[in-house]
């Protein structure tokens, strides 16, 4: 999509100097309206603003103005009744519409591409269509924290392993673990707002490259598209696709956050495992073994990322070595967006359901919770507070205690006073009160620990915000 039907057609809109049209393989390789159909709507937008912005300053007859805005709207409602039809031969959205409108009210339709390019008419469509799409994803990361701040509530108490290396590590809440992917989600949330903000500047009136001679308004048709400003340099406005390169960056790491989730979900839904049950809206069976429930849901959203990241790589590729201004390079930029766009969407939606639906099995974390000696850092934190051991030397004693707890085939707490006196004569009665999983969650009240009362204060912070 840039300056470039039957072959009259095309020659019309490429204008005198070609003297035939272009060939097969060239109308193959340089047609994009496969793909930047899905852009009809910004460009009929920015197309009626610029034309209302035009006949304000005097550039076109109020008469073509009415008329340009009459024909773009009937070409809107032909296309979401389908019944547009759509031609390879012009190339792209652009001259599909504008052919249309030139059938519809004939020559006042040439006067709407006055003071304006297809490079900066693109670079307008694209930045509303990526600014609708972050919206739209801002608005459904808000309902996956949301789905994550009741699941955190309903288990500020519910007693879980916490991991480091997948081994158990020190006793948490399943709440507190649910806040850690509020914290995720959030940033994300946060990254597309920020993106927002960086691309509300309005690329029309850059015309080409060098702007234009026309008497134009830019700051008027920024406002009528609901952008801050205009952009402030027409070389860079044209030949600027970070925007989409922001959108594909927080895609991919939003879809790393999602995976990393899925994977947990994988997990914890093995009979191995048994923390949460997936319910059968979220599952799939074997097709040879009954007694199979597979996290399907899970495991495709973790594919996305592979599709997202990979749509990422492309364009970053497709922009390394593009001298300013404009290339046709950037015809590529568009599938690689539309298409995590979809797969992002696909996977928040999915991911917000799951949670919302997965049944957590409380008895099955407790029982886990306390394996693997996970209250020995308890332990050693006594020894500090209570016996005034250095930590390292705190550290070796209850290396000790966990080697006698494993010869006698039992957990920490299940130890004899006196078997811990024998290691270490310091050690009270008093240390029974840390041995616990529920004593281990309810002690770590630093801000943001895994406390349940801790947990709740950073829920109630979250539902605070926006």
């Amino acid at each position: 999509m840039a300056d470039g039907t039957d072959q009259k057609s095309s020659n019309q809109m490429w204008g005198g100097r070609f003297a035939s049209g272009p060939s097969a393989i060239m109308e193959e390789i340089n047609a994009s309206i496969g793909f930047d159909k899905k852009l009809y709507a910004q460009d009929i937008r920015g197309s009626i603003a610029h034309a209302t912005m035009l006949a304000e300053k005097g550039i076109i007859s109020q008469e073509d103005k009415d008329k340009i805005v009459h024909g773009l709207n009937t070409i809107l409602s032909e296309i979401e009744a389908g019944t547009f039809e759509f031609s390879r031969k012009l190339e792209d959205i652009h001259m599909n519409i504008e052919a249309r409108l030139a059938t519809l009210i004939g020559t006042a339709a040439g006067r709407l591409h006055t003071a304006r390019s297809r490079n900066d008419q693109v670079a307008l469509d694209f930045r509303l269509w990526v600014k609708e799409e972050l919206q739209k994803t801002e608005s459904m990361l808000t309902g996956l924290i949301a789905a994550f701040l009741d699941r955190a509530e309903e288990n500020a108490d519910t007693v879980m392993p916490g991991f480091t290396h997948l081994q158990t590590a020190q006793p948490v809440t399943f709440g507190h673990h649910c806040m850690a992917y509020v914290e995720m989600f959030g940033r994300d949330r946060a990254r597309v707002r920020h993106a927002i903000e960086h691309l509300d500047e309005s690329p029309i009136g850059a015309a080409a490259l060098a702007g234009t001679g026309y008497p134009i308004d830019r700051h008027m048709t920024a406002k009528a598209l609901g952008f801050r400003e205009p952009t402030r340099n027409s070389i860079d406005t044209v030949s600027d696709r970070d925007f989409a390169l922001e959108f594909l960056s927080i895609a991919s790491i939003c879809a790393t956050h999602l995976s990393r989730l899925a994977e947990e979900i994988v997990i914890w839904s093995t009979p191995q495992f048994g923390f949460i049950r997936l319910s059968d809206a979220f599952s799939t069976g074997s097709s040879i073994m009954p007694q199979k429930k597979n996290p399907d849901a899970a495991e495709l959203v973790r594919a996305k990322t592979g599709r997202i990241n990979g749509s990422l790589v492309a364009l970053l590729t497709v922009m390394k070595g593009l001298p300013l201004a404009y290339s046709k390079d950037m015809q590529e930029d568009k599938e690689q967006v539309f298409d995590s766009a979809e797969s992002l969407e696909l996977a928040i939606a999915a991911m917000t359901g799951m949670i919302r639906d997965l049944e957590v099995r409380k008895d099955r974390m407790r029982a886990a919770a306390g394996s693997g000696y996970s209250t020995a850092t308890d332990l050693a934190d006594w020894l500090v507070r209570e016996a005034g051991l250095p930590f390292r030397d705190a550290h070796h004693v209850t290396g000790n205690a966990v080697a006698l707890a494993e010869k006698n085939g039992c957990d920490l707490a299940d130890l004899s006073l006196e078997d811990l006196q024998a290691i270490h004569p310091a050690i009270t009665s008093g240390i029974f009160d840390v041995l616990s999983v529920e004593a281990s969650v309810a002690s770590r009240t630093s801000f943001g620990g895994t406390a349940p009362s801790e947990v709740r204060k950073q829920i109630a912070w979250w539902r605070g915000r926006n």
